[in-house]
C-alpha cells in the first residue's frame, strides 16, 4: 500500500463517526444554528451520484438562514481526489459548495466557495 493510501487508511472512521475537526465544526454549526443563523443541518446525511459506482457524501449539508442548501465539506488537509470529486460535485448540483478547513493554530476557519 503507498504510503498516502496507508495514511487515508488509517484515518478512516465508521460511517456516521465524524473526525476531530469534523467534531469542532459541528460545535459551530450548532452554535449557528441556536443564534438563527441557519436553520437546518445534518452530517453525512445526503449522498450524491456523481457516475455510475461513483457517488459524493458531503460532510454537512446546511440549510443557512434564507432556506437554501449548502454543503460543507470539512478537511484537515486536501487529497486531489477529495478536491476533485468535491469540485465535479459543484459543478453538477444546484447547491453552493464550501470547503472548510481550521485556521493556523486552530484559528478560526478558512472557507474557500467551489
Amino acid at each position: 500500500m503507498s504510503g498516502m493510501k496507508a495514511l487515508q487508511a488509517l484515518g478512516r472512521l465508521k460511517v456516521g463517526a465524524m473526525n476531530k475537526t469534523e467534531t469542532a465544526y459541528d460545535r459551530l454549526l450548532k452554535n449557528r444554528l441556536h443564534a438563527g443563523e441557519i436553520q437546518w443541518y445534518r452530517f453525512e446525511g445526503v449522498k450524491l451520484r456523481l457516475a455510475d459506482n461513483t457517488f459524493y457524501t458531503a460532510d454537512f449539508f446546511v440549510m443557512n438562514a434564507e432556506g437554501l442548501l449548502e454543503v460543507h465539506e470539512v478537511k484537515g488537509f486536501w487529497t486531489d481526489d477529495a478536491r476533485v470529486k468535491t469540485k465535479v460535485a459543484a459543478a453538477m448540483y444546484p447547491f453552493k459548495f464550501f470547503g472548510v478547513q481550521r485556521g493556523k493554530r486552530n484559528a478560526g476557519w478558512v472557507v474557500e466557495e467551489f
